[in-house]
């Protein structure tokens, strides 16, 4: 299915990319603890990095799963016509989380089975943390991956906003290795960001989301933009483009069906070197 805006992929890899390194300043104050303690088995500094980017890599499959349904939610109401919409409902999310965070608090009951959650998590990534080995250390980080975080929920929202499931998984993806640099650094090196630096980037992230909520915004209204909010005359074409394009496969497929009919009642007459007399 065609995208409905002729967005370019690059700004989807450069906007998961940067936001995964915004973020990973966050990531070190939350994630930062889980990263120090990994269970490595050697001080040897290649089998640490070893350690480091399994690790990484278990978060970032988290992270492509999520987008692969909420990528599935996004293609799907875009499918049924709500493409704009699609992004101005997520671009206007991206904001209200920035000026109204009460509006996204959880309620008791959300609040209990959210705890039961992290709970259960928590069990998982002490016994993981027993086992030592690679294998445990790519499970400690899909187990972190579903760990409540901020910045994560934000990211989830932009990729359900791009309306493609391709876009949505290499948007989480993208994110989650803009992540790894500091985090992976953090393992090797230990915690050498100060809490005030910290505090700085953090500081800076609900910019990054209010700006990426605007570009939303714009590219569902489809003002004409260029490279961000096609004009309806663009969207017109890209639908009436898949249309014939469906058309085309419908008539080989007609003309396939009639060629085998016709083959099917077609009498054939026995040559007469093979017809046997009867006098």
């Amino acid at each position: 299915m065609p995208g409905f805006s002729e967005l370019p992929s690059e700004l989807t890899i450069l906007s998961g990319l940067a936001l995964g390194l915004a973020t990973s300043f966050h990531c070190v104050g939350m994630c930062g603890p889980i990263a120090l303690s990994l269970p490595l088995q050697s001080k040897n500094r290649w089998m640490q990095l070893l350690a480091g980017l399994l690790y990484n890599l278990g978060r970032t499959v988290t992270y492509a799963l999520m987008g692969l349904a909420f990528g599935l939610l996004g293609e799907g109401l875009s499918t049924l016509g709500f493409q704009k919409m699609v992004s101005i409902v997520a671009g206007t999310l991206m904001i209200a989380t920035v000026f109204f965070p009460k509006l996204f608090s959880l309620t008791n009951d959300a609040n209990r089975g959210m705890y039961s959650l992290v709970a259960g998590i928590k069990r998982g990534l002490k016994h993981l943390f027993t086992t030592k080995s690679f294998f445990g250390l790519f499970f400690i980080g899909l187990l972190n991956g579903l760990l409540p975080c901020g910045p994560l929920y934000f990211a989830v929202i932009v990729s359900a906003g791009t309306g493609q499931v391709v876009e949505s998984v290499l948007f989480m993806v993208l994110f989650g290795l803009g992540t790894l640099p500091l985090l992976l650094a953090v393992t090797l090196l230990g915690n050498f960001v100060s809490v005030s630096l910290r505090n700085k980037i953090n500081n800076f992230i609900p910019v990054i989301m209010v700006v990426m909520g605007l570009l939303f915004i714009l590219r569902g209204l489809s003002l004409g933009i260029p490279f961000l909010s096609p004009t309806d005359e663009k969207l017109n074409m890209i639908i009436k483009k898949g249309e014939k394009t469906l058309h085309q496969i419908e008539q080989v497929n007609d003309s396939s069906s009639v060629d085998s009919v016709e083959l099917k009642n077609k009498t054939f007459e026995i040559p007469s070197c093979c017809k046997q007399d009867n006098k």
